[in-house]
């Protein structure tokens, strides 16, 4: 059974790992949310709002894209160790 499973792409590893995406994926999207209503909230005037809210923006833009660059680089470290047999 665990071999059609496997075969079908349905393994236990399998789902854990994407529960595991979708739960981050939902934290990281509760975060952003809450921290734009948090600022869109705040006592402060519209134009410190915008520059507050364009300054948050260009950090998680920068620390994503740095993420993603890690990700990407690590896939290819594993590629190329699965391809060597290591």
């Amino acid at each position: 059974m665990e071999d059609l499973r496997r075969t079908l792409g349905l393994s236990k590893h399998d789902d854990d790992s994407n529960a595991l995406i979708y739960m981050l994926a939902g934290v990281g999207l509760g975060a952003i949310i809450g921290a734009a209503a948090g600022l869109l909230f705040a006592p402060k005037s519209g134009t410190e709002t915008r520059d507050e809210l364009a300054d948050k923006y260009k950090e998680l833009k920068g620390k994503t894209e740095e993420w993603v660059s890690e990700q990407k680089a690590k896939r290819a470290v594993d590629s190329a160790a699965d391809e060597l047999g290591v």
